[in-house]
């Protein structure tokens, strides 16, 4: 880029612009998944709207590609790109909470850490993610699952309202009164049709959980998945729980005896009234496919849950995924999953199941971006380790693993679990008869595609 174009976006900026020559550009592009190592030109670290509208007027006017980067968990790296802008969100973190009406505003930089704290002061919540580090942002603009899906629904079903800085420097709040078109896309079309500098959500009660955590050695993966599969679609929808593969971590609650032993399970979310050892009851079902390795079952704020895989997972590891949406886990694909959950490659390697049914099965396919209501799991493969010279290890084994179950799948995957260098057509896959209306509504708002450093859907001609 030219320096002194540079220049003059600098002073123009409230906050600051970094590039290759300060001495904390590495830091500041650094992302989640390790495995990007892109080097954009230059990143403007926007503290609000106007900086938001400078950044765009700016990519406009000189041509550079522009990339929109809220926490920095794109999997495929999206919120980078090498010699263009990358427009940072990361210091618009805030919170206001109206507990009175149970609504959040939520700044377009925040993380599920900082909505859930604000949120819990009042015993409310929003349905979003597993992770307390993961961006609001672009969690939302996929859709959105977690813990309370079977409670209360995607993310996007909490979505009253957003703030978007368009393509052509406009500013719109969308509503289901105004520009609802818009609103329809940001309930799972990603990040293509705008930068949303703020999100309003509706707020659940929710505040003490129960919790749990059961484990079977893996080559019991068979009849642990028939039991599952059968016993949680028809379970109550205040009990949540996603099954997982996973080196077992050397840490408390597991003993040391199970330390490093391959092993599936599944991590319990309860909602509901805990009063009396109810939790203990609801979870009693955990030796109906096989006495369980081992099976922890706590109360615990609902932020604290939130945390409990931060540690595990934080950022700076090497990441591969991919993803499908599943209606049922069939008995072909249980063999498949038993095959690779005993060659995980790695003790952080994983993959999990994420209910998506129960209330997210209230909401019709075209009331949303997001086409898949009668999916009953999103599932995702994630190849993880901190040593770089795995990167081809779990990459291939998250590949070979993705292959194999595909065939089993719906054929669409979340957005937000697309991996890198895959098929433009996976796109066009994950929204079904919704793509068309996406990319009509893209039209509206982006017809020159300046958005698309994401998961991309062309405006339609």
């Amino acid at each position: 880029m030219d320096a002194t174009a540079l220049d003059n976006l600098r002073e123009a900026l409230r906050g600051p612009l970094v590039t290759p020559q300060d001495a904390e550009y590495d830091e500041t592009r650094s992302i989640y998944n390790a495995m990007i190592d892109r080097r954009p030109a230059a990143i403007a670290r926007c503290t609000g709207t106007a900086d938001v509208r400078t950044t765009i007027a700016f990519a406009r006017q000189t041509g550079v590609e522009l990339a929109v980067r809220g926490g920095g968990h794109s999997g495929p790296g999206l919120c980078l790109v090498d010699g263009g802008l990358t427009l940072d969100l990361s210091l618009m973190r805030w919170v206001r909470v109206d507990p009175l009406n149970r609504t959040a505003q939520v700044g377009g930089g925040s993380v599920l850490g900082d909505l859930d704290h604000e949120t819990h002061s009042f015993g409310l919540g929003v349905p979003a993610g597993i992770n307390s580090t993961t961006g609001v942002g672009g969690l939302t603009l996929g859709g959105g699952h977690g813990h309370l899906t079977r409670k209360y629904g995607l993310t996007i079903d909490s979505l009253l309202a957003a703030d978007v800085v368009l393509a052509d420097g406009g500013v719109v709040t969308t509503t289901e009164k105004e520009h609802p078109d818009l609103l329809w896309a940001l309930r799972g079309g990603g990040g293509n049709f705008g930068v949303v500098t703020s999100f309003t959500f509706r707020l659940h009660p929710v505040d003490t959980v129960g919790v749990a955590a059961t484990v079977w050695p893996v080559e019991q993966t068979q009849e642990v998945l028939r039991w599952y599969r059968e016993f949680l679609p028809s379970a109550p929808e205040d009990l949540n729980g996603f099954f997982a593969f996973m080196a077992v971590p050397p840490a408390p609650p597991f003993p040391e005896p199970l330390h490093g032993k391959k092993v599936c399970g599944v991590i319990w979310c309860y909602t509901g009234d805990l009063e009396g050892g109810r939790l203990d009851d609801v979870l009693s079902v955990v030796n109906d496919p096989a006495p369980p390795a081992f099976h922890f079952a706590t109360p615990m704020p609902y932020p604290v849950l939130q945390t409990m895989f931060d540690d595990l997972v934080p950022k700076g590891l090497q990441w591969y995924w991919r993803g499908d949406f599943f209606d049922t886990v069939t008995d072909e694909a249980m063999a498949v999953h038993e095959r690779f959950g005993r060659e995980l490659p790695t003790g952080l390697s994983t993959m999990h199941l994420y209910p998506i049914d129960g209330a997210a099965h209230d909401v019709a396919p075209g009331e949303t971006a997001w086409a898949y209501r009668d999916a009953t799991w999103s599932g995702v493969i994630a190849g993880i380790d901190p040593d770089p010279a795995n990167a081809d290890l779990i990459r291939r084994w998250c590949v070979d693993y993705w292959s194999a179950l595909h065939p089993h799948s719906m054929g669409g995957s979340y957005v937000n679990f697309l991996g890198e260098s895959e098929e433009p057509d996976r796109v066009r896959a994950t929204y079904r008869d919704n793509y068309a209306r996406l990319a009509a509504v893209k039209h509206t708002y982006d017809p020159d595609n300046f958005f698309h450093a994401n998961q991309n859907i062309p405006p339609a001609a």
